[in-house]
């Protein structure tokens, strides 16, 4: 049963790594061709481009640990391999999490507008620092995951379940390395994010009382091109506390009832790279557009399909239908 199971986590994983390594891919890409035809980079630009090349990473690398586990259902290949692979995927969800909530922070510098001359110098120093902020990340997050080879000790291979070269943290010092791995890769970057969700949620509100004012209650407010913003990275804050609490519930039956997990681990982890990186590409209004535009030629090519286009533009499906 619990075989079957890790082949079914394995084929689902492989679903949602196609999805992943497509949106993350398109971000990349997309991202790259606007920089060059504005040559320049924004902050915002770097920061998601170094998010999206580490998601891609980290889905290839999973996905290629998962697969090698499966055919070497019988830990043939020495550990090593298997342990090291494992090591560079803990230090890329470690740059996954704190790029998304540097991301989220960054935004909510744009968005906040504060009187205060402290906020408005760590905002100016925040844009002038981003691409020395996202090489530093993973270089944390490396060195952040190197005790493992040190303080973790290899599972128990007697397991029915048994995964070739995990490494479980059975002594003390493994227990508390795995507290603060956690602290700093989950509940930091979660709770800077939550700072960020705050802020952009009050700003919000009261922005919207002063339009409401201004206008005497004529006619709704609108946000412009803030609301897209808006709703990105709320949704991107969403998004990462909805995975911290299944991650955190995972490692908490790995560390206390020594379940091997790992696998269900690397499913969620990827169900949220691709979902995240779908929120982005919406955030990008111009990246929404182009990827609609070109879901809708593709459909265009297949006649049985066309009922699957997405209109284009607000209102588009209506004129359709009152046109017919």
């Amino acid at each position: 049963m619990l075989g079957t199971s890790k082949m079914s986590l394995w084929l689902l994983t492989g679903l949602t790594a196609v999805s992943t390594v497509f949106f993350n891919l398109y971000i990349f890409l997309m991202s790259v061709s606007n920089s060059r035809q504005k040559k320049q980079w924004s902050p915002s630009e770097s920061i998601i481009v170094a998010l999206s090349l580490a998601n891609i990473t980290h889905q290839l690398v999973c996905y290629f640990w998962m697969s090698m586990d499966e055919v070497d259902s019988e830990c043939h290949i020495a550990h090593m391999p298997y342990t090291v692979m494992l090591v560079i995927t803990f230090s890329l969800k470690f740059t996954i999490m704190w790029d998304s909530s540097f991301l989220t922070f960054y935004y909510s510098t744009k968005l906040v507008s504060a009187p205060n001359q402290c906020y408005t110098h760590i905002q100016t120093t925040i844009i002038k620092h981003v691409t020395l902020a996202v090489f530093v990340i993973p270089l944390s997050g490396l060195g952040t995951c190197m005790p493992m080879l040190v303080v973790f000790h290899p599972a128990n291979d007697t397991s029915v379940n048994k995964d070739c070269g995990v490494l479980m943290p059975d002594t003390k010092p493994g227990k508390i390395y795995e507290a603060l791995y956690l602290i700093l890769a989950d509940v930091l970057p979660g709770m800077l994010m939550i700072k960020c969700c705050v802020s952009i949620s009050v700003h919000l509100a009261v922005h919207l009382r002063h339009m409401k004012a201004s206008t005497n209650g004529a006619h709704v407010p609108k946000l412009g091109a803030q609301r897209r913003v808006i709703q990105m990275a709320l949704s991107l804050v969403a998004v990462f506390l909805l995975f911290l609490v299944v991650d955190l519930y995972v490692n908490y039956q790995i560390v206390v009832h020594h379940e091997n997990g790992i696998t269900l681990t690397f499913f969620f982890i990827s169900v949220y790279t691709t979902v995240s990186a779908m929120v982005l590409i919406y955030g990008k209004k111009t990246l929404w557009k182009t990827l609609i535009h070109e879901f809708n030629n593709c459909m265009d090519a297949y006649p049985c399909l066309t009922c699957l286009k997405v209109p284009e533009q607000k209102g588009q499906s209506t004129r359709r239908r009152i046109k017919n």
